[in-house]
């Protein structure tokens, strides 16, 4: 049974929250005022997208869509450091693309084999022995870890190869593949037996070599979704070099000049910039063509007009299969790399205090900021100092100077995430 092939996925990541700070007093007989000793909370666990080189399909998060990384420990009495939470590793195929679900931008380009961290884990809290000073020996309030980043995120896999082999169906191109490399595809003597883009490296000396791809047939229709073309046209963008194949024996009845415009027109409709790319027309079943049958001056006549290379060969008996690897490694020589794809999507660590949103809703003006958020789980609001402590971080926000930007005046009520009070200059 072939494994399924799945190249695009949507799934939800969230990175651990850090661990809180703890509150707690030294207590040890015989030693008398301790002080402070709660220790800080952990760090969240981070999300790593990580290459597997064992895998080129996507079908592991078919049904698993949500990814969560370990929380970091709360801090303990004696200084005790919270545990960090342990990392989420997502394993993907090399050239997979990680892209924000939302505006389709690119975040990252898993095709240089290094980790990829997309989500960190939150910062952990401070304990209350951070809170101490010589006015203040008794702190009753220490930090709550901050949250670890969210996304949801689309992952779609692109294929790293050098030399992409297209053509209609039933050309002979999963038959040239597995001829020059160990790849083994499924063959078959009916249409669309390749379902999924077959990857395989083609030697060429004892060190050196090239990645070919077999993608799957593309017909007339394939940039709107008809056949199979649409779904892994996806694969053809990162190769370097296109081995456009035609049947010349033209043994099903078909043309291989309008076949080979119909194919170009596809390309051209799903990219332009694809349809530029250098390309050989591998002519395919030479052992089976009929001169007298098939015009083969006006296909020679046609592939010359256009600019192209061109190469008799056979899948079934090898016939020019060495001269096509060694035209192909020599074109390959003068061909930029292969493609790799720039992150659009810049990410930026927000700085506490830098980004406050106040609005005016039903006689409130209401106060929100991720930043603030955080600094609400670190207050407690029984306790006389941290109270203090939070209208302090207010101020040196900014907060209070942008409310009354925004006109609040004395008596006016602010709501901080359900926390009201009336503002008072």
């Amino acid at each position: 049974m072939s494994t399924q092939f799945i190249d695009h996925v949507k799934i939800e990541i969230k990175a651990g929250n850090g661990g809180n700070g703890a509150i707690a007093f030294h207590r040890e007989k015989y030693v008398s005022a301790g002080g402070p000793d709660g220790g800080d909370g952990g760090r969240g666990g981070n999300i790593i997208f990580r290459v597997d080189e064992g895998v080129n399909t996507l079908l592991a998060y078919r049904y698993r869509h949500k990814f969560a990384a370990e929380n970091g420990g709360d801090g303990k009495g004696g200084k005790i450091h919270g545990a960090s939470g342990e990392d989420c590793i997502i394993p993907v195929p090399r050239g997979t693309l990680i892209k924000d679900a939302e505006t389709g931008a690119v975040i990252h380009d898993m095709s240089d084999g290094e980790d990829f961290i997309a989500c960190r884990g939150g910062r952990g809290g401070w304990g209350n022995r951070h809170f101490a000073t010589p006015t203040r020996q008794v702190p009753m309030f220490a930090k709550n870890g901050t949250q670890g980043e969210e996304k949801i995120v689309l992952l779609e896999l692109k294929m790293l190869a050098d030399v992409g082999l297209i053509g209609f169906p039933s050309v002979g191109k999963s038959s040239i593949l597995a001829r020059i490399s160990a790849a083994r595809p499924k063959i078959a003597e009916y249409h669309f037996t390749t379902l999924s883009p077959n990857l395989g490296v083609v030697r060429v000396h004892d060190e050196a070599g090239f990645v070919a791809a077999d993608i799957p047939g593309l017909i007339e229709g394939a940039a709107e979704g008809a056949g199979l073309g649409h779904d892994f046209l996806r694969h053809v963008d990162r190769c370097r070099l296109l081995l456009h194949v035609v049947d010349i024996s033209c043994f099903e009845g078909r043309d291989p000049i309008d076949d080979v415009k119909t194919i170009n027109q596809e390309l051209l409709r799903y990219s332009p910039v694809l349809a530029e790319r250098p390309q050989i027309i591998v002519a395919n079943k030479v052992d089976s063509l009929d001169r007298e049958l098939v015009n083969v001056d006006e296909f020679e006549e046609f592939v010359r007009e256009n600019g192209w290379e061109l190469l008799y060969i056979s899948a079934a008996t090898g016939e020019g299969l060495r001269e096509m690897i060694e035209l192909v490694w020599d074109r390959l020589q003068d061909l930029p790399p292969i493609l790799t794809y720039e992150a659009e999507v810049v990410e930026v660590e927000e700085e506490e205090g830098k980004v406050t949103d106040i609005r005016r809703e039903g006689g409130k003006f209401i106060v929100e900021g991720k930043w603030i958020f955080n600094l609400m789980n670190q207050i407690n609001f029984d306790d006389y100092e941290s109270l203090n402590y939070f209208q302090r971080a207010l101020q040196k926000g900014g907060v209070f100077e942008a409310l009354e930007q925004k006109g609040c005046a004395d008596g006016d009520t602010v709501s901080i995430y359900d926390f009201e009070f009336d503002y008072v200059k």
